[in-house]
């Protein structure tokens, strides 16, 4: 007589069941961040073949294509090439600089106004820009370096000022020198001849018409750089949002800290060379970014908000007015201010519930 023994029963461990929670837990999060980053990576594909192909002279694919091989088609040719892809082009790349730049303001410095448009960066490039192109008769690449240099010394100046301190105070200092970087601008402009008056403007509002091809590669040249860079320095960014103190606890040197706000600079401030300082773009990228990624945040995903806003707000520029060819940083400016004011009106409605 054969004799089947039962298969033993045995219990599930407690620990088991809560490392497999903490286990899709973790995962979850990733998940829904690579469903993010694929689902803006096709807007953003989107955007660019609209900007492109579309508007008041329509490019067909294929012809497009044929374009692109080195075929000379009359007309669309430089329509192309001359005007709709470099601007298409320029547009990618500077809501890339300004999206990820804005991102490190905010989160380092833990504080949603501490971008760049408001704590005096944008205006230092530009400040410096028109400077030069008024009071020394400066064009091409020299004017760019001034930009960059203008920023990089507001940003330290707004650091030595504010000190050790993050939150409004480093805001209120940035907002401070923001308003002394205007009344530079404004003195300089009653000084620009008037042939600089539309160069002059550019440094002022904002544009990615008329960029030419070498700019646009020095620009893809500085990001083939400093992206990489940002990606390794912001491997502590988790750390550092917890604030100073614990970062310190958690082995993350304040010497990483400033080299990411470095980076952050540096995007802002070869994006302001290469496109003017385009209104509240590095503004709006990182908390739309933040809200689309469940309250966390990501540079990646910032890069590509900023792309889309540039690349929308050219487009929108472009056509959405009959007669009336506006310049990208004029509509960003448009929509950033009323955006502004709600942050501004949720965070005293956040400390009256309080």
């Amino acid at each position: 007589m054969t004799v089947t023994l039962a298969r033993p029963v045995t219990a599930t461990r407690p620990d088991a069941d809560a490392a497999d929670v903490v286990r899709r837990a973790r995962r979850a999060p990733r998940r829904h961040h690579r469903r993010l980053v694929a689902g803006l990576a096709l807007v953003l594909a989107g955007a660019f073949v609209a900007r492109v192909l579309l508007g008041d002279y329509t490019v067909t694919i294929p012809d497009f294509l044929r374009i692109l091989g080195g075929e000379q088609i009359p007309g669309a040719t430089y329509i192309v090439m001359e005007s709709k892809l470099p601007r298409a082009v320029l547009a990618v790349l500077v809501g890339i600089a300004f999206g990820v730049g804005g991102a490190i303001f905010q989160t380092t410095l833990r504080n949603p106004l501490a971008s760049p448009d408001v704590v005096g960066v944008s205006l230092g490039a530009s400040a410096a820009a028109v400077s030069v192109i008024a009071l020394a008769g400066w064009s091409g690449w020299p004017v760019s370096a001034a930009a960059i240099l203008g920023a990089l010394a507001v940003a330290l100046a707004v650091r030595a000022v504010a000190g050790d301190h993050g939150g409004f105070r480093l805001v209120l200092a940035g907002i401070g020198l923001a308003a002394a970087m205007q009344s530079v601008i404004q003195y300089v402009f009653t000084r620009v001849d008037e042939y600089d008056v539309q160069l002059v403007l550019r440094w002022l509002t904002g544009s990615v018409n008329g960029v030419a091809w070498p700019s646009i590669g020095l620009l893809a040249v500085a990001l083939a750089v400093l992206l990489p860079a940002t990606a390794w320095a912001a491997r502590s960014l988790r750390a550092t949002e917890l604030g100073d103190d614990t970062a310190a606890g958690l082995g993350v040197a304040r010497r990483r800290t400033d080299v990411l706000m470095l980076l952050g600079v540096l995007l802002v401030a070869v994006g302001v060379a290469a496109a003017g300082p385009v209104a509240f773009v590095a503004f709006l990228s990182g908390p739309i970014a933040r809200a689309l990624n469940r309250g966390r945040t990501s540079l990646l995903a910032a890069g590509l908000v900023g792309a889309v806003i540039v690349l929308a707000g050219d487009y929108a520029g472009a056509y959405a007015f009959d007669d009336l060819n506006l310049p990208v940083g004029v509509v960003t400016g448009a929509f950033g201010a009323p955006f502004l004011l709600w942050l501004l009106a949720r965070g005293r409605t956040g400390r009256r519930a309080a």
